[in-house]
């Protein structure tokens, strides 16, 4: 069976000077969060995220779960997994690289 999210966004102004909202998500977990291009494309700062921020939050939960669940089937459960995911983004080219690292106990 698949499983559908979804998340509805707002965006004001052109890319440059423009701002937006991720309004809302469909589990209600968070939002709103503010998004800007320069929080993208430069430096994060005044509390704005970005596409790739969410993807490494994505990527770091995702990957946890799957090293979890095979520790698991090979007869080690972790007691603890601490994953951190950089995600490079390159104006222009896009997203060029993801980088993992896991700590965990075991």
């Amino acid at each position: 069976m698949a499983a559908e999210r979804r998340a509805s966004v707002t965006w004001n102004g052109d890319l440059m000077h423009g701002s937006g909202t991720i309004d809302e998500v469909g589990s209600g977990a968070f939002g709103p969060l503010d998004v800007s291009w320069p929080a993208r494309a430069e430096e994060a700062s005044g509390g704005k995220t970005s596409p790739e921020e969410l993807i490494a939050a994505a990527h770091a939960s995702c990957f946890s779960m799957a090293l979890s669940g095979g520790l698991a089937k090979a007869g080690n459960p972790p007691e603890r997994l601490r994953t951190s995911a950089t995600v490079t983004f390159v104006p222009g080219t896009g997203i060029t690289k993801i980088a993992l690292e896991v700590r965990g106990s075991v």
